[in-house]
């Protein structure tokens, strides 16, 4: 499959996450294996008021969504199937870019809490046609917070959509 290379002066740009559910707020770096993002944890996020009421943690399903999405800014920079490229008209794309469909292991280290500036480091250790595995690290500070290893492929956006009936997502 031919990839084409972006380059999008802002995270909307790169995926069709919206607030609030978009959680990278910041892009670092980019290069053809690895993706470097942030988000600081404000406390204000929606999902925190319910998560452990009373001890205001990051919950580790939303960091592996943030690294998730971190992957996707690489995908969409670097491995992106589509010439043109468009996050801000949903039915625009012919792909959806990064779609999760194996978390092969996540180890928790600490907590992330409201004020920690979370640095996502993001490597591709493989890819193969349309299927991406990745590893990352959150830390904060000097700190891990997490580890995991994943998987993401880009996927006909009519699947995602349920325009196509009985498609699987390939795995």
């Amino acid at each position: 499959m031919k990839f084409y290379e972006h380059q999008f002066s802002n995270v909307e740009g790169y995926l069709h996450h919206r607030a609030p559910y978009l959680l990278v707020e910041k892009i670092v770096s980019i290069s053809a294996n690895s993706v470097e993002t942030e988000k600081v944890v404000s406390g204000h996020e929606f999902f925190l008021p319910g998560h452990f009421p009373g001890a205001s943690v990051f919950p580790g399903a939303m960091l592996q969504e943030l690294s998730t999405q971190s992957a996707g800014i690489l995908i969409a920079a670097k491995y992106n199937p589509m010439q043109q490229y468009n996050t801000h008209d949903p039915k625009f794309n012919e792909y959806a870019l990064g779609v999760l469909v194996q978390v092969h292991s996540a180890k928790y280290k600490t907590f992330a809490r409201p004020g920690d500036r979370l640095r996502v480091t993001v490597t591709l250790d493989e890819h193969i046609d349309t299927v991406f595995d990745f590893s990352a690290t959150i830390a904060s500070g000097d700190s891990v917070v997490m580890r995991n290893r994943f998987r993401l492929t880009n996927i006909k956006s009519a699947v995602l959509w349920g325009d196509e009936s009985r498609n699987r997502i390939p795995a």
